[in-house]
């Protein structure tokens, strides 16, 4: 990982604007939790690339990881550029499901009084719903999840694992089954049936 991040800086050195280059330090930066160095270079890019959706986004997601890792004061100093972030990307790609499970995510864990919203979250989960269903399923099962509404988001974990039974619909299930409903019968039946 640090070679290929000493690779591309050293590329960057004779192409200071290669966005490709840039992009991949800040991921992995990300990937390292070094969020200041995320920051920066997603930064670099949302500032060259103001129409890209997906820069606004990774900018956004560095900034709410930084933001859970800081005290709660500085956090709360974050969240307006957060949620612009990902409102910005939401409104440049009208189909752009990362932003819009974040939009989803943050809503939830915003308290009432800062912003945050079941009815937010659930606008969110509503387009992610038309856009692709498997991924509003996963968003309704999350919300439900997250206010332990457990039957509702099994019913919501299942359609999206029935309709694509991928590694992450599974995750989401299993997870369900074994450490919110306690059934470890339902998750190893589901890991069999997942593993056939």
């Amino acid at each position: 990982m640090n070679e290929a991040k000493q690779m591309f800086q050293d590329y960057l050195k004779s192409h200071p604007n290669h966005s490709k280059s840039i992009e991949y330090i800040g991921d992995i930066a990300g990937n390292q939790k070094q969020w200041n160095e995320a920051i920066e270079y997603y930064q670099k890019l949302k500032i060259s690339f103001p129409k890209n959706a997906n820069y606004w986004y990774k900018y956004g997601g560095a900034l709410g990881m930084k933001a859970k890792e800081s005290n709660k004061f500085k956090a709360l100093g974050m969240i307006d550029e957060i949620e612009e972030s990902f409102l910005t990307a939401a409104k440049l790609e009208s189909k752009h499901i990362e932003t819009r499970f974040a939009l989803v995510m943050l809503y939830l864990e915003l308290p009432g009084i800062i912003g945050g919203s079941e009815k937010k979250a659930q606008k969110y989960a509503d387009e992610l719903m038309r856009i692709s269903s498997v991924q509003g399923f996963l968003a309704q099962g999350y919300i439900d999840a997250y206010f332990k509404r457990f039957v509702q988001a099994e019913l919501n974990y299942k359609k999206a694992f029935e309709i694509e039974p991928s590694k992450i619909t599974f995750e989401k299930l299993y997870d369900l089954y074994l450490n919110k409903r306690k059934d470890k019968s339902k998750a190893s039946k589901l890991k069999d049936q997942f593993e056939k």
